[in-house]
């Protein structure tokens, strides 16, 4: 056998060979934690567990540098944890896009923020990605008494003003997290709103345009979540449709941001998400923007053009 011989080809994200190697095309060019120079940012990476190796980075804006050295009271600040994108299998919380993405809406919305680094499939397929994300989730909620082993959480954080956020596979993660928060509650955790941007949702059965979707970006969808998860049912997977959840409407917040892009194979699952939502029983607000002319993720691509600036400016809003 060919040691070039692939076994999964998923390309532009990741290749698989049948010798075992993987190769992940994408997410791998990675900073470390700084002090920003243009906002004044400041991150540090944190060691949350060992055995499962999860980490995380966090991030506090420049209003709160006054006080680092001094023991004023401080005024404490919305908390927003991220969930990274890139289909369960590339991407990380110290990803130059990732790094760069925090440090402006850290400093736009004066928010303190923890990016999550959770295991990634094919080496730690599904539900790895979702354990640790409780398992990060759990560890940001012990510091909610003030007596956390992390001192900018202890002293930033509003425990009273939460959001979850993600992009993708990151919002398919912030949406489950937020599911299950609403029945397994995080002790000392006020869960306000979710941010999910092109939501890495999908199903059997089509919605919307997906009719008119050619075949092979429908089965690349189905295809990539079979490849995270090979335990799963397929593509009515709760997890991954969020239409066949018994508990959606435990959705554990009172507030979802959708955002959609006009030219993603996935906008439909955003709008679908969004009439599935109201017609669950939840209680709550949900919006959905779509950017015209644009595709999956296109603020990673362009982080200046127009579309990603509104963007930025309606998350900001919305955590505030």
């Amino acid at each position: 056998m060919s040691n070039e011989e692939l076994a999964y080809d998923f390309s532009p994200i990741i290749k698989v060979y049948k010798d075992g190697r993987v190769e992940r095309l994408k997410g791998t060019d990675i900073v470390p934690p700084s002090t920003d120079p243009k906002t004044g940012v400041q991150s540090k990476d944190v060691v949350i567990s060992q055995e499962p190796a999860i980490s995380a980075r966090l991030y506090i804006p420049k209003s709160t540098t006054a006080t680092t050295t001094t023991s004023a009271p401080q005024t404490k600040l919305p908390l927003l944890i991220y969930f990274h994108g890139g289909g369960f299998c590339i991407g990380s919380s110290s990803s130059s896009t990732y790094h760069s993405y925090l440090n402006a809406l850290v400093s736009e919305a004066n928010v303190v923020a923890v990016s999550v680094d959770y295991r990634l499939a094919p080496e730690h397929p599904l539900p790895a990605a979702y354990d640790d994300s409780w398992a990060a989730l759990k560890w940001v909620a012990s510091h909610s008494d003030g007596n956390g082993s992390e001192d900018w959480l202890n002293r930033f954080a509003d425990f009273q003003r939460v959001f979850f956020a993600g992009d993708s596979a990151g919002a398919n993660i912030t949406h489950n997290m937020a599911v299950k928060s609403g029945s397994v509650r995080l002790v000392g955790v006020k869960l306000i709103g979710i941010v999910l941007v092109h939501p890495y949702f999908w199903g059997t059965e089509p919605v919307g345009a997906e009719l008119t979707t050619p075949a092979d970006a429908r089965e690349f969808m189905a295809a990539v979540w079979r490849f995270a998860c090979p335990s799963t049912s397929g593509s009515d997977d709760p997890v991954l449709n969020p239409g066949k959840d018994p508990k959606l409407k435990q959705l554990g917040c009172v507030k979802v941001l959708v955002f959609v892009a006009e030219k993603d194979v996935l906008k439909d699952r955003g709008w679908h998400y969004s009439e599935t939502l109201k017609r669950s029983g939840w209680n709550g607000d949900v919006e959905v923007i779509e950017a015209e002319g644009e595709g999956h993720v296109f603020h990673w691509i362009n982080p200046t053009c127009d579309n990603a600036v509104a963007m930025e400016k309606k998350i900001v809003a919305f955590l505030n």
